[in-house]
């Protein structure tokens, strides 16, 4: 079964496909592994892909402690003590983009290269920094979870898309459905990962990322913003960014056979 125990005594879950050099997913707030699912199907006809449950999502359930991005970046390198994982392209999407950010230190030695997908170092705006929500937003998505977790949530996965862009896909009633069934969170745990994500400064820790880095966004997202990825990737010395058109937070979802095959492309461009 794949499960490890992390160094807190906490039972996580991860999902496994696919043999060769390793690729390791990090979904998003309030997510699972199981949003990865057009990636675990494809790219693993060439990699070995993993994509771990962070704690308190998915069926890494009742974690001990609070959630917070030390833990998670702890969490992640256990994983990787486990697994014995060498040679990595790390993939963090949105939140787990900062979880990534977070682990990058005590994992320097360990990665292949780092791809950073709707993200950005501030989830909240700030006098220095205005390509995020701002802290009216950020304040209003906690308070609607307090009211009604399932709803909130449920008006949080229609903003992951810019107008239009679901309706007319192909995939569509397949995406909604995937959404839809991905246990969230209990409220606790979507309150302390929210708090965890609106207090965060990822902007310190990019100058020392030193592996090879693609930044991925939409043109039109609207929770993580197309500025916030740009500062990355001026941010963070050597990165390429690839920024899918008419597209919202999730590219890896309604383009998937784009960004799957951007991984591969970024992969094999750092091998040669």
């Amino acid at each position: 079964m794949p499960w490890y125990e992390s160094r807190s005594g906490n039972q996580l879950w991860y999902e496994e496909r696919g043999e060769g050099a390793p690729i390791v997913l990090l979904h998003g707030w309030c997510m699972s592994s199981a949003v990865w699912k057009y990636q675990l199907e494809e790219l693993a006809a060439s990699y070995r892909v993993l994509a771990p449950d962070l704690r308190g999502h998915g069926r890494s359930r009742s974690p001990s402690e609070i959630l917070d991005f030390g833990g998670f970046a702890e969490d992640l390198i256990d994983l990787f003590d486990f697994l014995g994982l060498s040679g990595v392209v790390l993939v963090g999407w949105s939140m787990g983009a900062q979880i990534a950010l977070q682990a990058c230190a005590g994992l320097s030695d360990r990665l292949a290269a780092l791809v950073l997908v709707s993200a950005t170092p501030c989830f909240t705006a700030s006098a220095d920094f205005p390509h995020a929500l701002s802290d009216k937003e950020a304040s209003g998505m906690r308070l609607k979870v307090q009211r009604n977790t399932r709803r909130a949530l449920d008006g949080f996965y229609t903003r992951l898309f810019a107008e239009g862009e679901l309706e007319s896909h192909s995939r569509a009633a397949e995406i909604t459905h995937l959404l839809s069934s991905i246990e969230s969170p209990d409220t606790v745990a979507v309150l302390d990962s929210l708090d965890a994500l609106t207090s965060a400064d990822m902007r310190p820790l990019l100058a020392a990322i030193t592996a090879p880095t693609l930044i991925v966004n939409g043109e039109r997202d609207r929770i993580c913003l197309p500025a916030a990825s740009h500062y990355l990737k001026t941010h963070i010395q050597g990165a390429e960014q690839k920024v899918f058109p008419r597209c919202g937070h999730a590219p890896f979802l309604t383009y998937s056979d784009q960004f799957n095959a951007e991984i591969i492309r970024f992969i094999r461009s750092i091998s040669e």
